[in-house]
């Protein structure tokens, strides 16, 4: 089983669920954005099951410095929203969890426990 955890290493939320994956004895290989941004492949395999909406981090810094015309364009183009998020993955919404092929974003406990289980 590869389980893969994707965020930045200074978020609060990456860090709950991470301690929360160590507290389970769950091991997960750890990508953090900022060192290694996500490929478009990556980008487009999770906007298979998650929608733009949810996945782009509307209530953070990095999305409230857009304008309204670049946040109109990532809504309504999943092209742009790729485009945004390739070049500022601090708009993701985190973490972003992947496990045989499937994919959970955010952190709560119960939605992790039914997500590995």
């Amino acid at each position: 089983m590869s389980i893969r955890i994707y965020g930045i290493s200074q978020c609060s939320t990456v860090k709950k669920a991470r301690q929360w994956l160590a507290e389970q004895h769950i091991s997960a290989e750890f990508i953090d954005f900022k060192k290694t941004p996500p490929a478009t492949t990556d980008i487009q395999f999770w906007l298979t099951q998650i929608p733009k909406e949810i996945l782009i981090n509307r209530k953070g810094t990095t999305w409230r410095k857009l304008s309204t015309n670049e946040q109109q364009n990532a809504l309504s183009s999943n092209e742009a929203a790729i485009n945004l998020m390739i070049n500022q993955p601090s708009v993701i919404k985190r973490p972003v969890l992947v496990n045989n092929q499937r994919v959970l974003v955010g952190f709560d406990a119960q939605q992790y426990t039914e997500f590995l289980a």
